[in-house]
């Protein structure tokens, strides 16, 4: 927040374009940071019951509000330097939450901080009435794990192995290309017909109840088919685009391309290990384990621990 607040600011002084550029590349940095942080921690600090809500209606939905808030205040700023400083106050705000927000239980496990980490799970009970276990983490499995080499693991290991590399990069394409048609049709809206303002109002408007359908669609369906099923209907309509009369091809161009690379994408997805209702991999070495087109079972030791509240897993 901090990276992504301060060359924020540092961008109302930009004196070209190139400035201008460089520290907004600092920004995007920052910014992608935070959402990832965010997102892990309430998805390791979060139970089971409310996972999906937080990083759906959670996340995403505020991520919308954002969205419909930044065309409210450009509508009223019109001064590119006094939106930036407009839009860079309010990270400021966050920064008491450095002594509200907890951290991981399961980051202090794994960096061996184990008494940190039981208290912030005894601070959660008491803050949520509930009477927690005399006894939270077991202590023979503590003795066990403090015992163990701490294994550094670093990015080249995603692409070490056949299986995990293969992962990694369908989600890296998932991911890029994903991307480039949400962004694409995002930073188009002031090409289409009408006000531009309320244009990009009305885009981000309807992401709300599409964050809405993904909340109820997790609930009971495969993941896998869920992607699938949203890349082939987004790039199917975005390819339908050409039927409608155009003045020039060329217009018509990047909606093809989105259009194609999107049902391309969603082909892929198809080969994407399915986690729905599935004990999910917590270390490298169970990730080697996950094979695309298997839903896979629930082993002996993770049924244990999911019914023994004393192993190092953190349930809120």
């Amino acid at each position: 927040m901090a990276v992504q607040t301060g060359f924020s600011f540092l961008q109302i002084f930009s004196i070209n374009w190139e400035m201008f550029t460089v520290l907004f590349v600092i920004v995007g940095m920052g910014q992608i940071s935070n959402y990832v942080v965010a997102f892990i921690l309430g998805t390791e600090i979060l139970g089971k019951s409310v996972r999906i809500i937080f990083s759906t209606l959670g996340v995403c939905t505020f991520f919308a509000i954002g969205y419909m808030v930044l065309p409210l205040f450009a509508y009223f700023i019109r001064d590119w330097r006094m939106l930036l400083l407009a839009l860079t106050v309010p990270g400021v705000l966050c920064v008491p939450l450095w002594w509200f927000i907890p951290e991981s239980p399961r980051w202090l496990i794994s960096q061996r901080r184990f008494r940190e980490a039981e208290d912030i799970i005894q601070k959660a009970a008491k803050m949520n009435k509930i009477a927690a276990p005399a006894v939270i983490f077991d202590p023979v499995e503590l003795q066990e794990l403090n015992s163990l080499k701490q294994q550094k693991v670093f990015i080249l290991d995603l692409f070490r192995t056949w299986n995990i590399a293969t992962i990694t990069i369908m989600s890296l394409l998932l991911w890029m290309l994903t991307s480039v048609g949400y962004f694409a049709l995002s930073l188009n809206v002031p090409n289409l017909h009408g006000d531009a303002y309320l244009n990009c109002f009305l885009s981000a408007l309807i992401e709300v109840p599409a964050y809405i359908t993904a909340w109820l669609l997790l609930r009971t369906l495969p993941r896998r088919y869920i992607i699938a099923g949203v890349l082939f209907w987004g790039g199917g309509v975005l390819l339908l685009i050409q039927l409608v009369p155009a003045g020039a091809y060329y217009r018509l161009l990047p909606y093809i391309v989105m259009g194609s690379l999107t049902v391309l994408i969603g082909i892929v997805t198809l080969f994407f290990p399915e986690s729905f209702g599935v004990t999910l991999p917590e270390t490298l070495e169970e990730m080697q384990k996950v094979k695309g087109f298997r839903c896979g079972k629930k082993s002996r030791v993770s049924m244990e621990r999911e019914e023994n509240p004393k192993v190092l897993i953190t349930a809120f």
